[in-house]
């Protein structure tokens, strides 16, 4: 039984109970004070139309003393009470309950994936599965919240994904893989349910401390998904240096072939130039795929588009090509600060981050709220004081790992207000929060819903998710649509805004793909765009 249901049973009950208490009350004191008889039955009829004040027919002409007058009044103070101000805090809610439209508790599929919780990186993770037409269903404990997700399409079952009974009625016997996305210890046991359920069924659990990643291991997890520890090595691996044009963060497609997205920094050389006036790919080589325009993506840049400070790069080429590029998108001012990388934050995202640093030899200050290990500076970073304290400054860059968009944001506007120079790598939780951030002054955001959706697709899908922790998807897929058809014939970029960088062909990639080469059967493309592209791409080639 549902808590407002029992809720609304003990206050009929306990109604009921007063009424009847009532009923012998006034029936003794009509006798003692009015000398008037009444029965118990005629008794509890007046106190039922006391309560409901609907009226008392003739007993009102037999009241006359103060006593009987004072028990009328509390009767009616009473039901007043218990009807009008009780009521709706009881019943209505059962009402309300009874009327919705009751989420699932069980559904008939098979070659599904089941997803215990739902949580904004399994949002980005049911969008996968759907472009790939892999069916899933979510296990949800909370009914409002289950009743929610059903009636805004998404496929439920409401129950507590830690029971085997609402495992069964989630069709895991029939189940391609689970997934566990509560928290870690739920998690754990969630894990344990799973395998006992089903001990073939791959499981794929979720961990926001990395530390704890043995016990899930231990408990049977085929394999577990550390999020916020590849988040921070990818924000460690975009904090440029004074000294080097190195591509340490690249995206290795093959040997010698690489994907990656450059930041273009303030006062560097491509800053005010047009894509055309640059003539990136004559002077380096590389394939420009597309360009990020004040976090705005776009695939292929107009040759008209103007590239500035917050404009981020997505190209292909070799290690030689793409360090060339590197050079041109290096800030003169920048290459000679001496100062240290802030990070903010001293949590497991900038705790990564910090040991990132720290191994590639790069100096930082770890600014946070709190006291603690690994703290060099105590303050709030939206604070004047702390920024001057931090030496903000002379900072080659500024990484945000803070656990609220809206502190980050924030702090994106305190920092640019205080050195407009310096550049500001951020951490974001949801994907509504990227665009506000690079509109506040972000050079480079990240996204921790982006970066778990897609460390989950890569382990369910047939499809390598080469590179989850990066702004945009780099994936290894076959493309029947296309066999057959030039790549201008299908017409890739305009139908999908994705971009093919190579294709491997009987073992062999092969990278210098024209606007007329052809797509054979058997051949895997390795293809760029963002999610919703690469979901296109799926939908209407694969």
């Amino acid at each position: 039984m549902s808590k407002s249901r029992r809720r609304a049973v003990l206050f009929t009950a306990g109604a009921i109970g007063v009424m009847l208490a009532y009923a012998f009350v006034y029936q003794y004191a009509m006798a003692a004070y009015e000398g008037v008889d009444v029965g118990y039955v005629e008794s509890l009829a007046v106190v039922v139309e006391s309560f409901t004040t609907t009226g008392y027919g003739e007993d009102a002409q037999r009241w006359s003393t103060i006593p009987m007058w004072l028990l009328v009044i509390a009767m009616q103070a009473t039901g007043v009470g218990l009807i009008f101000t009780t009521l709706p805090l009881f019943v209505v809610p059962l009402v309300e309950e009874t009327l919705a439209t009751a989420p699932p508790t069980d559904v008939e599929l098979e070659g599904h994936v089941v997803i215990c919780e739902f949580t904004p990186r399994g949002e980005t993770l049911i969008d996968e599965l759907q472009s790939r037409d892999v069916p899933y269903v979510v296990v949800v404990e909370d009914r409002d919240r289950a009743e929610q997700l059903h009636e805004e399409g998404y496929v439920v079952v409401h129950g507590d994904p830690e029971e085997l009974d609402s495992l069964g009625n989630a069709a895991i016997d029939n189940a391609l893989a689970l997934v566990a996305d509560a928290d870690d210890e739920t998690n754990a046991s969630i894990v344990l349910s799973a395998k006992e359920a089903r001990d073939d069924v791959r499981v794929v659990s979720v961990v926001e401390n990395g530390e704890v990643a043995d016990y899930h291991r231990y408990a049977g997890a085929d394999a577990v998904v550390s999020p916020r520890h590849t988040l921070g090595e990818s924000l460690a691996g975009k904090v440029t240096t004074a000294v080097t044009a190195e591509m340490a963060d690249a995206i290795v497609v093959a040997e010698d072939f690489e994907v990656a997205e450059l930041i273009v920094q303030r006062d560097s050389e491509l800053v005010g130039q047009t894509v055309a006036e640059s003539e990136i790919g004559v002077k380096t080589g590389v394939n420009v795929i597309g360009a990020w325009f004040r976090g705005e993506f776009v695939s292929p840049p107009a040759p008209d588009a103007v590239i500035d400070e917050h404009t981020v790069l997505l190209v292909a080429g070799v290690e030689r090509q793409l360090s060339a590029l590197k050079e041109l998108t290096l800030s003169e001012s920048r290459r000679h600060r001496r100062g240290p990388v802030l990070v903010v934050g001293r949590g497991a995202v900038g705790a990564t981050v910090s040991s990132a640093l720290a191994k590639a030899e790069v100096p930082y200050t770890v600014v946070d709220k709190e006291e603690k290990a690994g703290v060099d500076v105590v303050g709030d970073i939206t604070d004047h004081e702390t920024l001057e304290a931090a030496n903000v400054h002379e900072a080659r860059s500024v990484v945000l790992a803070l656990n609220s968009d809206t502190t980050t944001i924030f702090a994106t506007l305190a920092v640019k207000q205080v050195a407009p120079d310096v550049e500001v790598i951020a951490r974001a939780n949801q994907m509504g929060s990227v665009s506000k951030l690079y509109r506040a002054g972000a050079e480079y955001v990240l996204a921790l819903s982006t970066v778990s959706g897609r460390m989950l697709a890569s382990n369910l899908l047939e499809e390598e998710v080469i590179a989850p922790d990066t702004q945009i998807d780099v994936v290894r897929t076959h493309a029947p649509g296309l066999t057959g058809q030039s790549l201008a014939e299908a017409d890739v970029r305009a139908r999908t805004n994705c971009t093919v960088v190579a294709v491997e062909r009987n073992g062999e990639l092969l990278t210098d793909l024209g606007a007329q080469f052809v797509v054979r059967e058997g051949d895997e493309l390795v293809v760029a765009g963002l999610d919703e592209d690469i979901n296109r791409f799926s939908e209407l080639l694969g």
